[in-house]
């Protein structure tokens, strides 16, 4: 007799991408946008933090638009961090672009087509529009399926009420898909759109609270609706200019958002496309939501893109423009002049500058615990101290790197809590910079092409 074979049943666990910036839920700050010292991911950088938070608030209201604000800081911190939770805090109506500065230098495109599009990306149309809908709650569903399979198509009945109401609706074979797909059956709220036929399940009547076996945890009860079953309801569309320009300029419509491939887009179809909107706008059809957009890496423009942005800036739609940068006083790139964060002096004059400052001691290592909470990492308050002094002499990124290192290196010789050896071990097998540095210095005539011999001669010789 053979034998029978049991497969290996894997439980199956969903992966979740841990970031840089995963642990951002928001800037940190109360009702009255003070800072909180620990807040929603966010520790120290208490007066960025509340710069951010105004802001916000001034988005939010609309009081603002072709503004710019400048984040500058040193290496790690935390500059991205407060631009992350300035998109966390708008929330998802808000639209917020990112964009590094070098994503601008490619093949397919001008490097101010890509700033424009950026710039459309950063402002929303919420769109208006008045729809018929069908909406009550479901008495019965009766599907009549032919006796001989392809005979005919299936027919049926569906009944619907209203607490003042109740009618009964001939389905065709369309609507029997829909309600099949929807897993509609007697006791839930639907809603029907009579122009499209799409069927939404809005949730199941409280009247069947008590019908467990037709219940799960994510049951949400809602109550029957009131008045008539056909209403005229107010739907509102957010899209973003840039899709509306992708729809028209595009012979495959919307699916060219979903393959990437929008390319470069004429300056007429955007003209007529701003007409159109402006239309919505005194009809009450539509209202522009002006957005952020956020450039990293704000030293990597040229001179051409700081001339685009400057003029970009004073168009009427324009959004909130807010760009980081950790340099100091370097080359503007395009020319052979300097300037603070190699920003042109007419463009830094329109920006609001938000200053960060070095993390101290006591704010790494609370850094240190969200980040070893975030990735899930349990470590002895030995080994913290050690990480935290670590950050304070190296830099915090480097620190933050140990992290997951330290566990696996815990793993390895079977063990639960991340301790002082693990971190040794890891600090000893990855450098950071100063010690590569301390190396290279080091060993600099066994590598190739070593410049700093070359550097010495030529000091000493204008020494002597």
């Amino acid at each position: 007799m053979a034998e029978l074979k049991i497969s290996d049943m894997r439980d199956l666990t969903r992966i979740e991408r841990i970031g840089a910036h995963s642990h951002i839920r928001g800037l940190g700050l109360d009702s009255s946008l003070e800072p909180r010292l620990t807040s929603e991911g966010m520790v120290g950088q208490t007066s960025a933090r509340k710069a951010a938070g105004v802001i916000v608030k001034m988005v939010q209201e609309g009081k603002i638009a072709g503004r710019a604000v400048l984040l500058a800081g040193q290496p790690g911190t935390g500059k991205t961090a407060i631009a992350m939770g300035m998109a966390k805090s708008l929330g998802q109506e808000t639209p917020f672009a990112m964009l590094a500065g070098s994503e601008l230098y490619s093949l397919e495109m001008s490097k101010t087509e890509a700033l424009m599009q950026a710039f459309r990306k950063a402002i929303g149309v919420r769109i208006k529009e008045e729809a018929e809908v069908i909406e009550g709650e479901v008495v019965e569903v009766q599907i009549d399926r032919p006796a001989v399979a392809g005979a005919a198509s299936k027919t049926g009945k569906l009944t619907l009420k209203t607490t003042d109401m109740e009618t009964v609706y001939d389905l065709g074979a369309k609507m029997i898909e829909g309600l099949g797909k929807e897993k509609v059956q007697s006791g839930d709220v639907i809603a029907i759109d009579k122009a499209s036929g799409k069927i939404t399940k809005l949730g199941r009547s409280f009247s069947r609270s008590r019908d467990y076996d037709a219940m799960g945890p994510q049951t949400k009860f809602v109550q029957c609706p009131e008045g008539e079953l056909q209403k005229r309801k107010e739907i509102v569309h957010c899209v973003t200019l840039h899709e509306i320009d992708v729809i028209n300029s595009r012979t495959q419509g919307f699916l060219a958002l979903f393959t990437g491939d929008t390319g470069e887009i004429r300056a007429e179809v955007r003209e007529q496309i701003d007409t159109k909107v402006a239309e919505w706008r005194e009809e009450g059809k539509a209202e522009i939501v002006p957005g952020v957009l956020f450039i990293d890496e704000v030293h990597m423009l040229d001179i051409e893109c700081f001339s685009f942005l400057n003029r970009a800036l004073e168009n009427d739609m324009a959004p909130i423009l807010v760009v980081a940068t950790n340099r100091g006083i370097t080359t503007i790139r395009g020319t052979n002049y300097r300037s603070p964060h190699g920003i042109p002096i007419d463009f830094l004059d329109r920006l609001l500058i938000i200053s960060t400052q070095p993390y101290k001691e006591e704010e790494i290592r609370k850094i240190l615990d969200i980040r070893c909470q975030e990735e899930d990492v349990e470590m002895s308050e030995d080994a913290k101290v050690l990480l935290t002094k670590i950050g304070v002499n190296t830099s915090l990124r480097y620190a933050i790197h140990l992290i997951t290192s330290a566990a696996l290196a815990c793993q390895k010789r079977k063990g639960k809590i991340v301790e002082v050896e693990d971190i040794t071990r890891v600090y000893n097998l990855f450098y950071d910079v100063k010690r590569s540095t301390q190396y290279l210095m080091e060993y600099q005539s066994q590598y190739m092409f070593n410049q700093v011999e070359a550097e010495e001669d030529e000091t000493t010789a204008m020494v002597s």
